[in-house]
């Protein structure tokens, strides 16, 4: 190989790994920061950025993530059903009792490319409301997040 070349990985030489991140009091911003980019796989030397190298992550406890200031009663989710009037909005307040998973599933999708590459990405993502996961198998690291 010659040293002034590129080196690029290859698919099969991609080693996925599988981490649990405990959302319980973690700030939601930064907690999403964090989670896209292990997605990504920046936390690894054979980081390309036009290739999915990323490792899979599970969110277990979504309900118990932390906003800081208003953003409870002022944050607003958007959704159109693409028909006429079909806008809706909803209050980040009201979506963590219903749907806690969106909240965090949402704001790791818009830190990731907003392309082919994101929507193949956020497929490594698993997110559940409470403590419990059905991924046992795949035998995840415990993966502490600052914030």
């Amino acid at each position: 190989m010659n040293k002034n070349s590129t080196y690029t990985v290859k698919a099969g030489d991609i080693e996925r790994k599988w981490y649990v991140v405990d959302a319980t009091g973690k700030t939601l911003g930064r907690l999403a920061s964090q989670v896209a980019s292990i997605l990504r796989g920046k936390h690894k030397p054979i980081y390309t950025p036009n290739m999915d190298t990323g490792d899979h992550v599970i969110v277990v406890n979504a309900e118990k993530v932390a906003v800081t200031g208003d953003k409870l009663n002022k944050k607003i989710y958007y959704t159109h059903s693409l028909y006429p009037g079909g806008l809706k909005a909803t209050r980040l307040v009201d979506l963590l009792k219903t749907k806690p998973e969106r909240v965090i599933e949402h704001a790791v999708m818009g830190m990731l490319p907003h392309n082919r590459l994101g929507r193949k990405i956020i497929r490594k993502l698993r997110v559940y409301r409470g403590p419990e996961h059905p991924h046992e198998a795949q035998k995840p690291e415990k993966l502490e997040i600052e914030g």
